[in-house]
């Protein structure tokens, strides 16, 4: 059970209201009913008696409120006794990524992160998900932040607010390069380069049966290596928009898919992870941004793309 959870439980119990606990934690009503559902759906009981203007605790949810408040003044206090010691200034974080264009957030909030500890250091390493959460559990990461939605029963989440859109990459030769759109009819009998995860997920998750009359001729990991195969005349790459150079000097084109096909970015760690210091400081930085805009999302402009 992830702690923010916890708060949002709180606040619902306290306020005896969805709308107005959303409105105290500085998220969408949606978004805080989802994260009490989850915990419901997690504990297998309902924790609320719910009418049309106000929610009551059950017996269940009574027996939570005062662990959930026990469970809360311990790590308000842990927090406090971290943030109080004088020696952490820094100390390395390792985060496994998926390649995003949402990794911009995560930039962003590492940026601010060393204004209060200027000696932090950051390790990413790049890879597909299959790897990256396998580094996770092997204890070589502190953090991996992945292209699919986690197991809930192994791992706590943070959602990054926004997706990313899929597209097909051709050389701006290719007689596609005329399309604005791309559909799943016209990649068969293509040449396809694709990272291995989304010719078993992504892609049958797009087009369903069709998925099966794609011919793959290679399957690339990091979209920037898949794109120079693109130029070689190998195939056309199947990835996400905004991450490869697709300017006119770069001879590529970036045609998006119809229907359109995106993916949501989630930061995971395991459940009950032993942090050090500061990547527990660094967590519940990212816990403090990203719990803000849960279920704000936006929408990223593809136009830089085309």
């Amino acid at each position: 059970m992830e702690i923010r959870t916890h708060r949002y439980f709180l606040e619902a119990a306290r306020e005896q209201s969805i709308s107005r606990a959303a409105d105290k934690v500085h998220v969408t009503q949606p978004a805080l009913s989802k994260q009490i559902r989850e915990l419901e759906t997690e504990l297998g009981r309902k924790l609320f008696v719910r009418s049309s203007h106000s929610v009551r605790l059950t017996d269940e949810g009574m027996l939570l409120r005062k662990r959930a408040e026990d469970i809360l003044s311990l790590v308000d206090k842990t927090l406090e006794e971290f943030r109080s010691l004088p020696e952490i200034t820094g100390g390395t974080v390792y985060i496994g990524c998926a390649e995003s264009r949402l990794i911009s957030v995560i930039a962003g909030i590492i940026r601010e992160f060393r204004e209060s500890y200027p000696d932090f250091v950051f390790r990413i390493s790049s890879g597909g998900a299959d790897d990256t959460v396998d580094m996770l559990d092997r204890g070589l990461l502190d953090l991996a932040v992945i292209v699919e939605p986690p197991n809930l029963a192994h791992y706590s989440y943070l959602e990054i607010p926004g997706f990313d859109s899929w597209g097909l990459i051709v050389r701006r030769d290719s007689p596609l390069a005329a399309k604005e759109f791309i559909t799943p009819d016209d990649l068969i009998g293509l040449d396809l380069i694709c990272p291995e995860r989304a010719i078993r997920k992504d892609i049958p998750r797009w087009c369903g049966e069709k998925a099966e009359k794609f011919r793959y001729v290679g399957s690339v990991n990091l979209a920037y290596n898949a794109s120079v195969f693109v130029r070689e005349g190998l195939g056309c790459q199947l990835t996400f928009g905004g991450i490869v150079d697709v300017s006119g000097e770069s001879g590529l084109k970036f045609i998006p898919l119809r229907p359109r096909l995106t993916n949501s970015l989630y930061v995971i760690w395991r459940k009950f992870q032993v942090f050090t210091p500061i990547a527990g400081l660094f967590v519940e930085k990212l816990k403090e941004k990203l719990g803000k805009s849960a279920g704000a999302g936006e929408h990223l402009n593809e136009s830089s793309d085309s």
